[in-house]
């Protein structure tokens, strides 16, 4: 059996079309939207609506480490729209139709933090199986899949905006977890919360991973995790207890699925 894994598509449909060249089935972890392109500024949602010198400047005031800052500027640029809210969704439904259009079948789909799930239903045709909180046998393995982004312990969701992130609790996201049993291949958006896998090198930044899909690698043991959400890992793979944890990589950027074999 062959299956391909990738992550973190953002907006790459003609790579995503041949990701699932040669193998049996293709795996999706998330985040297909292209929000803010941080490698070419004209690109992603922001980038459309309001061209390459605002991304560039948002870039800069996320790497300084400045929330309330970088909340204060984009407030400013979207309140320059009309209807900023159906810009947003118009751009995202326009995503979505092409990146849909280009999932081989089968495929097997979570969705990461810088996704709409609501909207899956609608574009997900015959052959793309949404998971979450869930578990589906492939070639005699047992694949689990929890989607999302998880927000820090203590930190509130956000309840306004143009774009609603997939961010979840710790408690919202452990639940999730917790319906998967006996499971072969663990799959999700982001990390385990092991520190190697969570630092991003290039961000100098550590993201959030999950302590509850540490927990089930410890209890379970599963051959593999596979996930994505740091694009410039400290640490693309290592092993956890029995599993081999792999970050299966930028797909956006590297075009390139991890291949699985068994």
């Amino acid at each position: 059996m062959r299956v391909h894994v990738v992550s973190d598509v953002h907006g790459n449909a003609e790579a995503l079309a041949k990701a699932g060249d040669g193998a049996d089935a293709l795996v999706v972890l998330g985040d297909l939207i292209d929000f803010v392109d941080y490698h070419d500024h004209t690109g992603g949602i922001m980038g459309a609506v309001f061209g390459p010198d605002t991304v560039a400047e948002f870039a800069r005031l996320r790497r300084r480490g400045r929330p309330g800052e970088l909340a204060e500027y984009t407030r400013t640029l979207w309140t320059g729209l009309a209807d900023p809210a159906a810009v947003v969704e118009e751009a995202v439904r326009d995503q979505y139709r092409r990146l849909f259009d280009a999932l081989p079948a089968p495929a097997y789909a979570t969705p990461g933090n810088v996704d709409v799930p609501a909207l899956w239903p609608e574009f997900a045709g015959e052959g793309v199986r949404v998971l979450d909180g869930e578990v589906v046998e492939l070639g005699g393995l047992r694949f689990g899949f929890v989607g999302g982004g998880q927000l820090a312990p203590g930190v509130p969701r956000r309840r306004a905006g143009v774009f609603r992130a997939y961010m979840r609790t710790p408690e919202e996201f452990a639940a999730g977890v917790d319906r998967l049993t006996d499971v072969d291949v663990l799959c999700s958006h982001i990390p385990p919360d092991v520190p190697e896998l969570t630092y991003d090198v290039v961000a100098r930044r550590t993201e959030v991973g999950s302590a509850a899909l540490r927990e089930l690698i410890t209890a379970q043991k599963p051959r593999w995790a596979l996930f994505g959400h740091v694009h410039q890992p400290l640490a693309p793979r290592m092993r956890v207890s029995r599993t081999e944890c792999v970050n299966v990589g930028h797909f956006q950027r590297t075009e390139r699925p991890y291949v699985l074999r068994w």
